[in-house]
């Protein structure tokens, strides 16, 4: 099995990376009162010195009151976290990689299990998190538009700090997402609709503000799920026709790169054919694509979660489906944070010193 695939260079605008491996956004409340500490920077820094081509940071919140519901969540606005993010892309560039922060809004959420809440209810499309749950309140057009200006506004914090690129996150049933589903947006205005085209309105204005904040030459990644955490199974676009209709007018508004997280990467979006989420998404855009989900160990990461454990597994089907050119780069999560040096032992077909990944791996910055 030759893995030289995933080692090529990948550059796009104002992305250029030495390989074809992206660290994936993963959830590490270790910033508080959502200030990145030295520990993230290092903790990134070990990364980028162990060849990861690109870092997308953990999720960091935009500027609205109640856009998270854990108090160590890092923030994307203020001083103080705008200040601990420059140590971090520094740190980063200095031990030799490429990154970009993911910029985040939770929208309705479940209160966290600290017993933390902010200090305004939370936002969303509607006041459901999911259908039956209900959590916050519906956002109003002054919330959106302030919202939409929030996220503008992160996006060239991240160039003006340096950054590679910026990700946004529209997956996994967060604020974009809400405004995706049906099963959260039950809108009568504009920003609703019965169809998945019309409920794209919300993340096409966003993607428009970001653009307009960064320039045409800075490179915008989108990330989107087909599930969400309350249905694993759930499909928006049940066919590439409506799938289209959801990631054409994203194009337009200005995605250079769609993000495509599944739980497993090799299962297919559609009957006939075995094109996974990042596949179509490249066949029917032509834009470059990610694909995420389980790469490089057994098991799926909602059950890390749960405490259970995985191990190392092959990589001959991601680099199959590679080589036939379905996506461009792959994200790697769990991996990663059990062992920064995970990338070398791959291009040094160094197996045997491959780590599994254990719930522990997530209580600390390893």
């Amino acid at each position: 099995m030759s893995t030289e695939t995933l080692f090529r260079p990948f550059s796009l605008k104002s992305l250029n990376i030495k390989n074809r491996i992206v660290m994936a956004p993963m959830t590490r409340s270790f910033s508080p009162a959502g200030v990145p500490t030295a520990d993230v920077a290092a903790y990134y820094s070990r990364r980028a010195a162990g060849e990861v081509g690109l870092i997308l940071s953990e999720g960091t919140v935009i500027d609205r009151v109640s856009s998270s519901n854990d108090a160590n969540i890092p923030h994307f606005y203020g001083d103080a976290a705008l200040a601990g993010w420059k140590e971090v892309v520094n740190s980063v560039h200095h031990s030799g990689g490429s990154m970009g922060p993911q910029i985040w809004h939770m929208g309705i959420m479940d209160n966290h299990h600290s017993g933390w809440v902010p200090s305004a209810p939370f936002e969303g499309p509607s006041d459901l998190n999911r259908p039956g749950f209900s959590n916050g309140v519906a956002m109003t057009q002054d919330d959106i538009e302030a919202a939409i200006k929030a996220y503008g506004s992160a996006a060239a914090d991240a160039k003006r700090l340096g950054f590679d690129c910026v990700e946004l996150h529209g997956a996994h049933g967060y604020l974009i997402d809400q405004f995706f589903w049906e099963g959260t947006n039950n809108r009568t205005d504009s920003y609703g609709g019965k169809t998945l085209n019309e409920r794209t309105k919300f993340a096409v204005e966003v993607v428009k503000e970001v653009r307009r904040q960064v320039g045409e030459d800075f490179t915008i990644i989108l990330r989107l799920s087909q599930w969400k955490p309350s249905d694993y199974t759930l499909q928006m676009a049940k066919t590439p026709q409506e799938m289209e209709q959801w990631l054409q007018p994203l194009v337009d508004a200005g995605v250079d790169i769609f993000h495509c997280s599944q739980r497993r990467f090799w299962e297919p979006e559609f009957e006939d054919s075995d094109l996974n989420f990042a596949g179509w998404a490249k066949k029917i855009t032509g834009k470059a694509t990610i694909t995420v989900g389980s790469v490089g160990l057994s098991g799926e990461f909602l059950a890390a979660f749960k405490g259970e454990s995985s191990e190392p597994s092959s990589l001959e089907e991601l680099l199959r489906r590679m080589d036939r050119g379905d996506f461009d780069l792959v994200a790697v999560g769990r991996p990663l944070l059990a062992d920064a040096k995970w990338v070398q032992k791959i291009r040094d077909e160094r197996t045997a010193e491959l780590k599994g990944f254990s719930r522990e791996a997530l209580m600390q910055l390893l």
